[in-house]
């Protein structure tokens, strides 16, 4: 059995999982390759793809700034790509992020349908049935239902307008159905309900869950209280990589107006010099942990997780907090409530910052949810047995003539 990955890059969340699939699928004896962008790193396997380069990629990114057509240039680098794979030619290619501006997505999916390949494709985001946007539910859009002919977001292009948006998606329609042989995973049963709603819905769709390393993120004893001087506080712990309205530091900057800074500390990991320009003195900032490890220790400081997320499909974030023993109060907010149940933690309405404020105060003072409970709760979070799903899923669809 031969499997080709195709993702941005092999790094970060969604190359985490990309290559965590490849590492299993050669233990179970088959063969794995992942194709991504170009090479950023030292982490760059011989058997690994580089589809295009860094001036390719800069120039395709600028061109699809212009008119919004992602994805759609990049052409010579994929031919040139699209021949190394008729050379391995794999049994199933697994898409995950197609929209990095590094490959020609028409021409991809043309060689997909020509040859009739078996796909599955991981959906980390809406991407795939919009226009042009990953997330839309923030602003609470509805136009992909329709079309995207009166698109929000046409603003954030320079020369695109709705006619060229609702262009784009009429192609990516076309192109991304019709497929003999395709299987849609999504992480939540949140993402699952609206793939269905789109023109997407007529394949089969299955939730796989993504998954953390319990071998890192678990009850990790620090010094942290006594290095920041909250040895006698509530610590409320805010963990994002990209702070904004979307992610709700807007919500931590009204909580530390509103929790007494006597009794409660708020701490955010993930910052920057223009976040810190936002918030009040009384929260602690983090830019970045050295490693994850670190990471781990601050969340078992934490007495509860706060994720007052806006948009989200299936957070890693709350399963780390919740792997290292410390609750979550989340925003009810696509699948970020449902790695959750009555152990673990909570989920209030969206932007009601009351409640969000409510539940922080009563998960530390009253401690409904204990940290063995929490740390019972994490083995369902286990990336390896969320990696053998998708082994069982290969098997299946090779089975299948």
């Amino acid at each position: 059995m031969r499997i080709l990955e195709i993702n941005t890059v092999n790094y970060g969340s969604t190359g985490k999982i990309a290559l965590g699939i490849q590492k299993l699928c050669r233990e179970y004896g088959a063969e794995c390759r992942l194709a991504y962008r170009y090479k950023e790193n030292s982490c760059c396997d011989n058997d690994s793809y580089l589809i295009s380069s860094w001036l390719d990629c800069h120039i395709h990114n600028r061109i699809a700034k212009y008119t919004a057509f992602q994805g759609y240039f990049s052409y010579f680098h994929t031919l040139a790509f699209l021949k190394k794979l008729s050379k391995y030619n794999p049994d199933i290619i697994h898409l995950h992020n197609l929209h990095g501006n590094y490959i020609n997505i028409p021409l991809l999916f043309k060689y997909i349908k020509k040859h009739n390949i078996k796909v599955v494709w991981t959906l980390h985001d809406c991407w795939s049935f919009t226009g042009v946007c990953p997330h839309f539910d923030m602003i609470g859009c509805k136009q992909w239902k329709y079309g995207c002919k009166e698109c929000p977001m046409s603003s954030k292009f320079l020369l695109a307008d709705n006619k060229s948006i609702a262009k784009k998606y009429k192609s990516k329609k076309s192109l991304f159905t019709g497929i003999e042989k395709m299987t849609v995973i999504t992480p939540s049963k949140w993402l699952a309900g609206l793939v269905k709603q789109s023109f997407l819905g007529a394949y089969p769709i299955r939730v796989i869950n993504n998954g953390i390393d319990l071998n890192i993120f678990k009850p990790t004893e620090s010094d942290f209280r006594e290095k920041y001087g909250c040895e006698n506080k509530y610590i409320v712990l805010g963990v994002a990589f990209g702070w904004d309205k979307r992610k709700g530091l807007d919500v931590f900057c009204e909580l530390a107006k509103r929790l007494d800074d006597q009794k409660y500390q708020i701490v955010l990991v993930g910052t920057n010099d223009n976040v810190d320009k936002l918030l009040p003195e009384n929260i602690i900032s983090i830019r970045r942990t050295q490693n994850q490890t670190e990471l781990a220790k601050i969340y078992t400081a934490a007495d509860v997780f706060a994720n007052p997320t806006r948009e989200e499909n299936y957070p890693t974030v709350n399963m780390e907090s919740v792997a290292c023993g410390t609750p979550v109060v989340t925003f009810n907010t696509g699948g970020s409530p449902e790695m959750l149940d009555e152990t673990c933690g909570c989920s209030v309405a969206k932007d009601d910052i009351d409640s969000m404020e409510n539940e922080i105060m009563r998960v530390c003072s009253t401690k409904p949810y204990n940290k063995e409970n929490c740390i019972k709760k994490a083995k369902s979070f286990d990336e390896n047995n969320k990696f053998k799903e998708y082994i069982e899923l290969y098997e299946n669809c090779t089975c299948c003539p």
